[in-house]
This record gives structure tokens, C-alpha cells and sequence, in this order.
């Protein structure tokens, strides 16, 4: 009996040694994954290029938007203030080109280059300024002539015919002209639009809220080759998810911003990140994008921490090279970023 007892102790001993060893090996196990992740938040995917521009002196107000040609080497970029050129053109290596000093224009917010990669671009700028040629979107030849008004000039609206907007926040057009339109920087709507290339709508989620499918301040907006749309929905610090052909709601991104909302996005070359800008805590992070068929929850590859009161707001990249293009309202300047060489292409 009595050596009973003692070899059913020794075994509960033995047990409770070998499960003290696995939960030690467990605990390093899990410090080693940890520590893992956290090297590759550290790991940068872009470094600043301080040569770019050469003439950083032609910035004269707060930087917007800019938009890359990588087709003619282009960079365009839209600042703000009382009798300054609204539009800056610079190349991709950072020499001064020309500026648009063009009475059209009143409060660039948006620019995208719309057949960027053809012989015909044009400039698509949204204004969301107060006066007669606000609330507008307007395009623009490459030399800054006006070619096409979209919206009531000078007057804020929420009409479909005629086609109304109020401080209309970004256009992306796709590479069959179709349209995305995130419309309300701030104004009475809180629209996602998308146009046919023929200027109809095609379908629209125009509901103020939190929801699905409602907005606060649709701020930024781009489309994946999964004909998905991504919208940064500004205020209820969240990104959100639509197929493209219908329109129906997809999924939310919500967890990687609970510190500030995400104002810019736009997808990487390699169509591997989203590069995410938010304008508070002066951050540019790049989030792992899903495969075809899967939304998720977004996960955070790396962060670029830009200095106090920077305060960036639109990206865009140079297909071409990967090259990150930063508008900054606080610094009052745009910044280029290039890819560091991990053995992974951007391209």
C-alpha cells in the first residue's frame, strides 16, 4: 500500500515537472513569435528620399494631394492659399517644371491621374472651395486646361440630375473611365458614387452613420484588381469594402485604428499593401492586403513615423518604381518615399 502511494506520488510529481517544462517552453515559444511580429512592425518597406524636390522653395501653402505620371516622369501637386499656384509640377527625380496658375481652382482637396499610364492623361482635381467654381470636379489637360466640369459650380447640393456635390473629397477612375466619387469633406452628404464612363450612376451609398454602408466623411477611395472598392470612411475610423459591379457591402476595417482614422488609401504596385495615412498621429502604415475572396481583419506590415504636426494627407505611388508620394498640410510640403531593397518587389 504504502509503495503504492509513493510511486503514485512520483508520477504526479513527474507529471507536474514535465508541465512545468512544456509551459516554460511554451511561454519562450510565444515571447519568440511575439518578438517576431514586432520586428516586422519595425521592418521599414520605405525610405524617405531627401534629395526630392530640388527646389522645396516653390512650396508656397498646404499641400493636399499630389499624383503621379509614371508614364512622363510627373509628380503633381495641389496646395492651398490666397495668390498661389494651385497646381506644382515636378519630375520624378525632383526638378521644379511648371506651376498651374489657373483661376478655375479654388480649394484643391483630391487629384488623381486618370490613364496614367497612356499618351492621354488627364488631371482630376476635386474643389471644395465656397466660390464660384467650388463643389466641383473638375479635369484638367496635362498643361492645367480646363476640359470638364462635374457637379453645380459654386453651389453645394445633394441633387442626382443634374449632378450636385458638396465638398467632394477624392475621384479614382478605373482603366475603363468608370468613376468612384467620395463625396463630403465635411458638407451636407456622406456619398460613395460610382459613375458610368458615360457619367450615369451606376449605383450610390449616400447614408450618414455608422452602419454599414453608411459614412462619416468618405475621405479617400481606390479599387483593387478584385474589383473591390476600399473607402476610407474618415470619422467612424474605419475602411470600408464594396464589389465594384453591385456595390454590395463586402466587409469593414476597423482594428487598426483606434488611435486616429484613416484619411488617405491607395494600394502598392505589387498589390501587397495598402498604404493608409492618418493625419493625427502623423503616421503613414502600410496594411497587408487579402487574397481575392477575403476581407478579414487588417493587419499592420509597417508604420513610417513622420515628425510632429506633419500632418499628411493624400498618397499616391509611381507604378513604375514604387515610390511612395506623401502631400503634407502641416509641413506644407510633399515628400517621396522609396522602397527599401528586402528581396521583395514592389513592382
Amino acid at each position: 500500500m504504502w509503495k503504492s502511494r509513493r510511486g503514485h506520488t512520483c508520477f504526479i510529481a513527474s507529471t507536474m515537472s514535465l508541465l512545468a517544462l512544456l509551459m516554460m517552453v511554451l511561454y519562450g515559444f510565444m515571447n519568440s513569435l511575439q518578438a517576431d511580429d514586432q520586428q516586422l512592425l519595425q521592418t521599414p518597406l520605405y525610405k524617405l528620399d531627401p534629395s526630392w524636390p530640388k527646389n522645396p522653395e516653390r512650396f508656397t501653402g498646404p499641400v493636399f494631394a499630389v499624383a503621379v505620371n509614371p508614364l512622363s516622369g510627373l509628380v503633381y501637386v495641389a496646395q492651398r492659399g490666397e495668390g498661389v499656384p494651385k497646381v506644382l509640377v515636378f519630375s520624378t527625380d525632383g526638378d521644379y517644371l511648371m506651376s498651374w496658375n489657373t483661376t478655375t481652382l479654388e480649394m484643391p482637396h483630391g487629384i488623381f491621374l486618370a490613364n496614367a499610364t497612356s499618351l492621354n492623361p488627364t488631371v482630376w482635381i476635386t474643389d471644395v472651395g465656397d466660390g464660384p467654381y467650388g463643389h466641383t470636379i473638375k479635369q484638367y489637360s496635362p498643361k492645367g486646361k480646363l476640359l470638364q466640369v462635374l457637379g453645380t459650380a459654386g453651389k453645394a447640393g445633394s441633387g442626382l440630375d443634374p449632378l450636385q456635390f458638396d465638398q467632394p473629397a477624392e475621384i479614382f477612375v478605373d482603366e475603363s473611365g468608370e468613376m468612384y466619387i467620395v463625396d463630403g469633406d465635411g458638407g451636407k452628404n456622406n456619398r460613395l458614387i460610382k459613375l458610368s464612363k458615360d457619367l450615369k450612376i451606376v449605383w450610390m451609398h449616400g447614408e450618414k452613420g455608422q452602419g454599414l454602408a453608411q459614412f462619416n466623411i468618405p475621405h479617400s477611395v481606390t479599387v483593387d484588381g478584385a474589383k473591390r472598392v476600399w473607402v476610407a470612411d474618415r470619422v467612424n475610423k474605419r475602411i470600408q469594402v464594396f464589389n465594384s459591379i453591385t456595390g454590395e457591402w463586402l466587409g469593414t476595417w476597423g482594428s487598426c485604428f483606434t488611435e486616429d482614422a484613416p484619411y488617405s488609401v491607395r494600394l502598392t504596385p505589387n498589390k501587397k499593401y495598402f498604404v493608409v495615412v492618418q493625419l493625427n498621429t502623423n503616421q503613414i502604415t502600410l496594411l497587408s492586403a487579402p487574397p481575392v475572396g477575403l476581407i478579414d481583419q487588417c493587419k499592420v506590415a509597417s508604420v513610417i513615423q513622420l515628425a510632429e504636426d506633419v500632418k499628411p494627407h493624400l498618397v499616391d505611388l509611381d507604378y513604375n518604381t514604387g515610390a511612395l508620394y506623401v502631400a503634407e498640410i502641416g509641413a506644407q510640403q510633399a515628400q517621396k518615399f522609396t522602397p527599401f531593397s528586402l528581396g521583395e518587389s514592389f513592382l
